[in-house]
């Protein structure tokens, strides 16, 4: 039930506990975790490792995004909205979108066709080559055989949607984070 009374301590430590839980989430994911584990662990148990993690990953933002648009919405009626309020809806909700599409799509195919290229790559004994790069002989397996070759196109254009919808999530929290800040009385 929306209302324009203002909300309780309660609901302000949610909604920040909820935002700063899944920026932090994607700043880590993104821009730590994901390179150390590349550039240290083989190729194939990195691929393992996101596989479990991704999922997780994705519900738990998907989650926090939902929450976050929920609990503002709910003591921003849509009668009372300001121009700056406005924005900030719109923006937790192109967030929700972002992260679903992420979640029930994009990850999940991306997931797939990782396991499915280690099942290749596993037959003609890759896959245990540390880092991100890939290797001579798995650029030598993608030029000799179509049905890898047409798995690593996959790869390629599934892994960029799921980082585009990871980057406009980075994007709107962070902007939610901002809007926040501005609003602040004190620290």
């Amino acid at each position: 039930m929306p209302t324009d009374t203002e909300p309780s301590n309660t609901i302000k430590l949610l909604h920040l506990v909820f935002l700063s839980t899944s920026w932090g989430m994607q700043i880590w994911v993104t821009f730590v975790s994901g390179f150390v584990m590349g550039s240290c662990l083989p190729r194939h148990t990195y691929g393992f490792i996101q596989r479990e993690l991704f999922p997780y990953y994705c519900h738990i933002s998907s989650a926090c995004a939902f929450l976050n648009l929920t609990l503002f919405a709910m003591y921003h009626p849509s009668e009372l909205l300001s121009d700056e309020q406005t924005t900030q809806i719109i923006v937790f909700f192109v967030c929700v979108a972002a992260s679903v599409l992420n979640t029930q799509w994009f990850g999940q195919v991306t997931s797939d066709i990782v396991a499915d290229m280690h099942l290749v790559e596993r037959s003609h004994g890759l896959g245990q080559e540390v880092g991100l790069f890939t290797s001579k002989s798995c650029r030598r397996l993608r030029a000799s055989n179509p049905s890898y070759r047409q798995l690593s196109r996959q790869l390629t254009l599934y892994r960029a949607l799921s980082s585009l919808c990871n980057l406009c999530c980075i994007a709107c929290n962070g902007l939610s984070l901002y809007y926040l800040a501005a609003h602040l009385s004190a620290l």
